[in-house]
């Protein structure tokens, strides 16, 4: 997908040298996905503690 956005330069371009990117779509598509990698893992250690497991899991997954 085209999409238009205003990046600074220097934001760009550190970006491109710290992931050595050879393009600045690449930059933004490894920033995006790192962005989202970090913020699932924030979640998962968030929900740590209050997610319930079954010892019944086998059968539990058949009655779906």
């Amino acid at each position: 997908m085209k999409t238009t956005i205003d990046i600074s330069s220097s934001l760009i371009l550190e970006a491109m040298k710290l992931s050595k990117s050879r393009t600045k779509t690449e930059a933004v598509k490894l920033a995006l996905e790192a962005f989202i990698h970090q913020r699932r893992l924030e979640w998962i250690i968030s929900e740590a503690g209050s997610l319930e497991f079954s010892d019944h899991w086998e059968k539990e997954r058949h009655a779906r």
